[in-house]
């Protein structure tokens, strides 16, 4: 596989566009300063930042399953790509299955919640061979292990055929050695589907490991403190991990992010 460069590409097609979004909870809480923000096709781009300074709801607003109280968000702005016809798909921080069916079931569900939708049995075999779990479809998730849940959680995603994958911390949960792997595995996902990914994490080196670019939120009210351009091709391995380059970018980033922390105005 030849390897995939990194970067902020400004001639590919944007994915979404962020224009001064803000938002306020019902109970006056600021949770987002005004952010703008694009990410262009085929980014893997990350968000980290302090607890609490809102980078679940700037993904959120991204996935229109809340609003911006100012300012905008828009995808696909210059028109939908033509692979996944501009489909989004969400990976939450825990895989969110239902126990009483097995993993088949749970895969098929958004086309089964998606009327007209076409070679569902194709598109199941397709998802679960992606993730690397055909030998385990007639499994329940009480079978699984944790990382395995979440290797459904992210077949069920693709099984839309989606060009935009946003992940809330999908690997917070599990061990360093589970994590480690699926990282890997996501990281090859991204580049053999050519995905655009915006993913949040808590871990700098994850993100550092993962991304193409790193976006370094303030402390509530969110904002974007800073962003670094990780510049080291794909695919990545552990000799990567043990690079000084890599230990570079976490050292930068581990600065940054100590400085964000003190940048928001709540206490």
């Amino acid at each position: 596989m030849a390897a995939a460069r990194p970067g902020h590409v400004t001639d590919r097609p944007l994915v979404v566009e962020i224009d001064g979004a803000e938002k306020v909870f019902e109970n006056g809480l600021r949770a987002l300063a005004p952010i703008s923000l694009a990410v262009r096709e085929r980014e893997f781009a990350t968000i980290i930042g302090p607890s609490g300074c809102g980078k679940s709801t700037l993904l959120r607003l991204v996935a229109s399953l809340a609003t911006p109280t100012a300012g905008s968000v828009r995808l696909w702005p210059q028109g939908a790509a033509a692979r996944g016809s501009g489909r989004v798909a969400f990976v939450f921080q825990s895989p969110t299955l239902m126990a009483w069916a097995d993993v088949e079931a749970n895969v098929r569900l958004p086309l089964d919640l998606e009327d007209g939708a076409a070679d569902r049995a194709g598109r199941v075999d397709r998802a679960l061979s992606l993730v690397g779990l055909e030998e385990f479809r007639a499994a329940h998730p009480r079978q699984l292990s944790g990382g395995m849940q979440m290797r459904v959680s992210i077949a069920r995603a693709l099984v839309t055929e989606p060009s935009l994958l946003l992940m809330d911390e999908p690997f917070g949960a599990l061990d360093e050695i589970t994590r480690a792997r699926l990282d890997r595995e996501l990281a090859d996902l991204w580049t053999r589907e050519a995905l655009t990914i915006l993913f949040v994490t808590h871990s700098i080196y994850e993100a550092a490991f993962l991304s193409t670019r790193v976006l370094v939120m303030s402390s509530r009210p969110g904002r974007i403190f800073a962003e670094v351009a990780i510049d080291a091709p794909h695919p990545r391995d552990e000799a990567f991990r043990g690079s000084e380059r890599y230990a570079g970018y976490c050292a930068k980033l581990t600065d940054l992010l100590s400085a964000a922390a003190d940048s928001g105005s709540a206490k």
